[in-house]
């Protein structure tokens, strides 16, 4: 096999080498740079595909490395991310050490609740697998958004100053309903618009466009606090380009 067909592949194992990095960083306490390199990961995946279309290099194998490199990079990363903030919550320090035999089996509980996030990611990626409805769009909210969702909170704190914020993520129970819920539009029967575009028109690319704009207006009036509530305006202009569809 030419060795242009292994560029893909090539590709997702770097995704997944940033995913691996991430989480251990993350354990180690630094979420920025995880942060950083869950969305290094995500180009890497979104560059994987589009060389293997541009190549057409498709494989079985390259299939089964791109969701093995996203259960890591989209998956446990941030749910890593999750239990930093928890254990700012339950312990008040991101670095303090995770050591089963001096905490409260309510604390464990709590900690412990940050890899709700891996789990349904797990059941998310083998559902799409096998999902024969996800070939053009997706049924939920996939992995690499639910992922920038997390990753986007260290960025935020770290560039914009969001008391609030703070306040939020010194509550483990906020933390827990966001893990939650997040959790379970990975797998929700939610009809969601892919991002991908296959030529530059309006009228076949109409929500593309629009869901960019509004991107943007929010960028202009909230700054970096955008970044976290790009999933919500994703899920947002998917009703709405449902709705219109079944009109």
């Amino acid at each position: 096999m030419s060795i242009v067909k292994h560029i893909p592949n090539t590709i997702t194992c770097l995704n997944l080498f940033s995913g691996c990095t991430a989480s251990l960083l993350a354990v180690e306490g630094h979420l920025v740079i995880a942060a950083v390199l869950i969305i290094v990961a995500a180009v890497f995946d979104f560059c994987d595909g589009l060389s293997a279309r541009l190549l057409k290099a498709y494989s079985p194998m390259g299939k089964e490395l791109d969701s093995l490199a996203d259960m890591v990079s989209f998956g446990f990363a941030p749910g890593v991310i999750a239990l930093g903030y928890l254990k700012y919550g339950v312990l008040g320090d991101v670095h303090a050490d995770f050591n089963p035999t001096v905490l409260e089996a309510s604390q464990m509980a709590i900690l412990l609740s940050a890899f709700i996030i891996p789990v349904f990611s797990g059941l998310r990626l083998a559902k799409f697998n096998i999902d024969t409805r996800q070939t053009e769009s997706f049924i939920g909210v996939n992995t690499p958004t639910n992922a920038m969702f997390w990753a986007s909170i260290p960025l935020v704190l770290h560039f914009g100053e969001y008391p609030f914020l703070l306040e939020w993520l010194s509550n483990p129970l906020y933390i827990i309903i966001a893990i939650v819920i997040t959790s379970l539009l990975l797998v929700a029967e939610i009809p969601m618009f892919a991002l991908k575009v296959k030529n530059l028109s309006w009228q076949d690319n109409k929500i593309r466009y629009l869901f960019l704009m509004s991107l943007i207006l929010l960028a202009v009036l909230v700054k970096w606090l955008a970044i976290p509530l790009v999933i919500f305006v994703y899920i947002l202009f998917s009703v709405i380009d449902n709705l219109t569809k079944n009109k």
